[in-house]
């Protein structure tokens, strides 16, 4: 059967677009302080998840609702499963849209909305190639289903429980990142360095009472603030730090408030992924009062952050940096700096590992170097590294297929981010960003070209058609 999958798009345009626009315009937020049995992260992520589902059976796909934390979809006939993981919810819109955030309000060639990109209009676009497959009537040989998650954006909550109590894909893709592929995803671990030292008096001209800087594992700090007791003439730390400021060419302050001294710091946040990109204001003030003259608790602590963590976000200094050719180097990101004077400090690290790199050596490495300091390694979790090996026949089959529908290469990527595709045995990320565009998810003004979205569809359509084929 040979099929211009995107001229079967064209004719079901309007209706795509108009089905998003419904989609986008629910405000599927996760909302945890006004739950009930029935919307247990909220009305509104319970709303888009009932929409998909009630437009899937009005279609005609077998439609159902788990337990009210996701759902499914499904078509076709088969012992073998391929899946589709999409997801619902969607981040806070934020300030400054120069649209309605929840409109779907389409000019210039673009569908806006919080979502439009990350992942109502990935979902729609998918839903839209397993609709066009169904109604062309393609002979499959597997069972095609769009699991629907509902907590992506947080806990992953949606698929954890899915996996429980529902069958496991053969083999799928998850709509929700970057074309070509994405074969390869970076293990990723959060954990926190703890240290309990006690306060101390003797040398409390300068005592640090108070540090803290971040609040998230997985985000460069781009603001640090200290609070300072200053029993002493502190006029040469004050005449330190502005010329610090000036010479590292940072923004900051310093001011007195009742009778404590506070410095603050900005720096430039950016995805713990790749801490190089951004300007950690909590190391970087650490250092700077690791080399000032406080007290010695204090001085314990920023040393430790400064030895360790400045200039070093590959665990050199603890002897686990590592890489390979399929994901790169191992990063650290310091996420969140925690110190008082009386109970002690802390570290929320992010660690991104490469596939084949060894967990369970490097964190026993690990907890050997930081028990000399002082320090223990608490509420650690892990994501473990995903990986479809290159000669996979989902790798194959999608390589093919975005080929001839782009003309460009369908090049193999790995990414330090993590994506629904590792819930699956095998599966990929797989668009909808094309290259070139601009990835505004999460951002003001997010929004998807209706062309991508039209191509999108058109490729996932051939890659549902080819896939559920033996």
């Amino acid at each position: 059967m040979n099929i211009n999958w995107m001229e079967e798009v064209e004719k079901r345009k309007s209706d795509l677009l108009g089905d998003l626009q419904k989609f986008l315009q629910i405000k599927s937020i996760l909302n945890e302080e006004n739950t009930t049995d029935e919307a247990p992260l909220g009305e509104g992520v319970k709303e888009a998840l009932t929409y998909l589902l009630n437009l899937g059976e009005k279609d005609g796909f077998a439609a159902k609702n788990v337990d009210h934390l996701a759902g499914h979809l499904e078509f076709g006939q088969g012992d073998e499963l391929l899946g589709i993981l999409c997801h619902v919810d969607v981040v806070p819109e934020g300030d400054g849209w120069s649209v309605d955030p929840f409109g779907g309000e389409i000019k210039d060639g673009k569908i806006f909305a919080r979502g439009a990109m990350d992942d109502k209009g990935p979902t729609i676009a998918a839903y839209y190639a397993m609709k066009i497959v169904k109604e062309l009537g393609i002979p499959l040989d597997k069972r095609v289903r769009m699991i629907i998650g509902t907590d992506e954006e947080s806990d992953w909550r949606c698929v954890d429980h899915y996996f429980k109590v529902e069958e496991m894909p053969t083999m799928g893709f998850a709509p929700d990142a970057d074309f070509p592929i994405i074969y390869a995803e970076k293990g990723i671990a959060d954990y926190d360095l703890v240290s309990k030292v006690p306060g101390s008096g003797e040398d409390a001209g300068l005592r640090v009472l108070q540090f803290e800087s971040g609040r998230r594992y997985n985000m460069v700090p781009d603001f640090a603030k200290a609070r300072i007791s200053v029993s002493t003439d502190h006029s040469r730390l004050v005449q330190a730090y502005h010329s610090f400021l000036k010479e590292q060419d940072l923004q900051g302050k310093y001011y007195m408030e009742n009778g404590d001294l506070y410095l603050e710091l900005e720096g430039i946040s950016a995805h713990g992924m790749e801490p190089d990109n951004g300007k950690n204001a909590g190391l970087i003030l650490a250092c700077f009062l690791s080399d000032s003259e406080v007290d010695s608790a204090s001085k314990e602590y920023f040393s430790f952050v400064k030895n360790h963590f400045h200039g070093d976000s590959r665990g050199r200094s603890f002897g686990i940096n590592y890489e390979d050719d399929i994901t790169g180097p191992l990063t650290i990101n310091v996420g969140k700096l925690r110190f008082d004077h009386e109970s002690g400090g802390s570290l929320g690290l992010n660690m991104r590992y490469p596939v084949t790199f060894e967990m369970k050596e490097a964190r026993e490495t690990l907890e050997a170097h930081v028990n000399k300091h002082g320090f223990s390694i608490e509420n650690f979790s892990d994501s473990e590294p995903h990986h479809v090996d290159q000669d996979h026949v989902l790798i194959k089959t999608l390589q093919k297929v975005y080929e001839e529908q782009t003309g460009d290469k369908g090049e193999l990527l790995s990414i330090g981010g993590g994506t629904y595709a590792r819930s699956l045995e095998s599966g990929v990320a797989f668009g909808p960003l094309f290259p070139g565009r601009a990835d505004v998810a999460h951002q003001k003004d997010e929004h998807m070209f209706v062309e991508d979205i039209l191509k999108a569809t058109a490729i996932y359509a051939q890659a549902i058609a080819e896939l559920a084929k033996k």
